[in-house]
């Protein structure tokens, strides 16, 4: 039985789209398996017969081959700055210490990745290291897919080719000279404005095109597959009210503390939206044995638990999400935001847990300074709202019988059918430096950030005479000092600059061959 467990297909350990087919390959050198389907094997497997493989982790670097040395980058992974930096010694990922929240390993170190097994696969967007170039986006080919000529150039185990966007080269490269393209780097101008050439612009605008067609049809597989297989969301316990773990209180207040309206029951609306209910203005919710209108008061959506009809359903590129079965009005209560309530110190001890295993789905939501809202473990339909930087409904927090609830609230008209959103930016704890998959005009690129503005208010001169001569101002063009990247290969690290007035330009000493730095140089960092 155990033996049988080591030969499962590697592809399923990393949560990517695999497709299920009986027959699998195997490496005859260790206990790896993958499924004969290109979407699930490794690029760079050398295929024996059609039921072995040597896999690439039995890559062997040779001697003085340039390509075969393995480069770490300059910047950490999590917060994109510089640094004292930890290197995995598989493939080029860097990171802060303090980025990653762990204590310094002692010995070889590891990215959670490569310690999953992930490896580059047929098709994928990557960045690649040529020589002292600066990182390249280059699409992972298929053997049998390249030119003649380039698949008679030497190769070993766990090396495969990759086409270069931009110039259309081929080079054959390995896991330690590459990682992963990513959705924020198809959507990131940033690289374009740094003295580039031609040729790498063109590049950047081809991997972006490119990496959103290949995005496209893993969703859509993704999609067709679930629906196949009628899969079901990851299992949860579902709860009604918020429920405290260890010392965490629920508080209640006495019936003289709580608030009372001036509502009558003989209003149009009693504490309805449209009333001028003092609770309904300042975020409190009606206690029926205190408000004024009584049982016909419109102020008691959280403990009436009035929630908007909605569905579970499996989105395209976001997982699960929640949509309305009927139309809600811009206003209206959606849903409390329900789940367990944990203080800092549970909190933090759930994120590491979560870290530690590859947990990349978190559900904290802060309900005050001392108490959060855990809705993973346990929750209701809530927790499957996805983020948006243009949502359709906003959180708010209100007091309920003397304790502080979180509702989702519409902020437009909503039709049916609809995906319900919200913006994560009430202090949604866990998710750290994630990629924003929302597609809104204003996306920001990651959750947590926020959203772009697309339109600048008017000016209070627009339309007004202007005054005085005419005379138009010079332009002031503001340039750098010098660059923060090395003008050849592209890195940050430790420069020279160029002397010439005006010229921003540095370097590396070793990508100008130099043996020490030049006279008259300070250190730049």
């Amino acid at each position: 039985m155990r033996l049988l467990l080591l030969f499962r297909c590697v592809r399923r350990q990393e949560n990517f789209f695999c497709v299920r087919v009986s027959r699998l390959v195997r490496c005859v050198r260790c206990p790896i398996a993958y499924h004969a389907t290109d979407l699930c094997m490794a690029a760079g497997c050398v295929i024996l017969s059609n039921n072995s493989i040597i896999c690439p982790n039995h890559f062997t670097p040779r001697r003085g081959v340039k390509n075969h040395e393995h480069v770490n980058v300059s910047w950490c992974f999590v917060c994109t700055e510089g640094g004292s930096l930890l290197c995995c010694e598989s493939c080029p990922a860097a990171f802060h210490r303090e980025c990653l929240n762990i204590e310094m390993p002692k010995g070889s170190w590891y990215c959670n990745d490569c310690k999953a097994g992930k490896k580059p696969r047929f098709k994928d967007i990557l960045w690649v290291k040529v020589g002292r170039y600066r990182w390249w986006p280059a699409e992972v080919s298929h053997p049998k897919t390249i030119p003649d000529n380039i698949l008679r150039m030497r190769h070993d185990v766990g090396e495969f080719p990759v086409h270069f966007f931009g110039s259309n080269d081929y080079l054959w490269t390995y896991q330690a000279r590459v990682f992963p393209y990513m959705d924020v780097d198809a959507n990131s101008k940033e690289k374009m404005g740094k003295g580039v050439d031609a040729t790498y612009k063109k590049a950047l605008e081809e991997a972006a095109v490119r990496f959103r067609e290949l995005q496209a049809e893993k969703e859509l597989r993704q999609l067709q597959e679930d629906k196949k297989n009628d899969r079901k969301p990851p299992p949860y316990k579902h709860i009604k009210v918020n429920r405290p773990i260890g010392k965490v209180q629920i508080f209640t207040a006495d019936l003289s503390e709580i608030p009372r309206c001036n509502c009558k029951a003989t209003d149009e609306s009693p504490c309805g939206m449209e009333s001028e209910c003092i609770n309904r203005m300042l975020l409190y919710e009606c206690h029926p044995q205190v408000c004024p209108a009584g049982e016909r008061c419109l102020n008691q959506a959280f403990t009436k638990r009035q929630y908007s009809q909605v569905e579970i359903f499996r989105t395209l590129s976001r997982g699960w999400g929640l949509r309305c079965v009927h139309d809600i009005k811009k206003g209206q209560f959606v849903s409390e935001y329900v789940g367990e309530v944990i203080d800092e110190e549970e909190c933090r001890s759930r994120i590491r847990h979560a870290q530690e295993n590859d947990i990349c789905n978190f559900y904290m939501l802060t309900l005050d300074k001392d108490r959060i809202i855990d809705a993973g473990p346990k929750g209701n339909e809530a927790r499957f709202m996805n983020h948006c930087c243009q949502p359709n409904c906003e959180t708010q927090k209100w007091t309920v019988s003397g304790d502080t609830r979180v509702g989702l609230f519409a902020l437009v008209d909503i039709p049916a059918g609809t995906e319900l959103t919200f913006n994560y930016n009430l202090e949604c704890l866990g998710n750290g430096k994630t990629v924003c998959k929302c597609g809104a005009p204003n996306c920001s690129g990651f959750l947590g950030v926020r959203p772009k503005v697309l339109n600048n208010p008017p000016s209070e001169d627009k339309g007004r005479k202007r005054r005085g001569h005419g005379k138009r101002k010079k332009k002031v063009v503001v340039t750098k000092e010098r660059e923060d990247e090395c003008f050849s290969c592209g890195d940050g690290g430790q420069m020279v600059s160029c002397k010439k007035p005006g010229c921003p330009k540095v370097y590396h000493a070793d990508c100008l061959n130099l043996t020490k730095r030049p006279a008259g140089q300070s250190q730049l960092d």
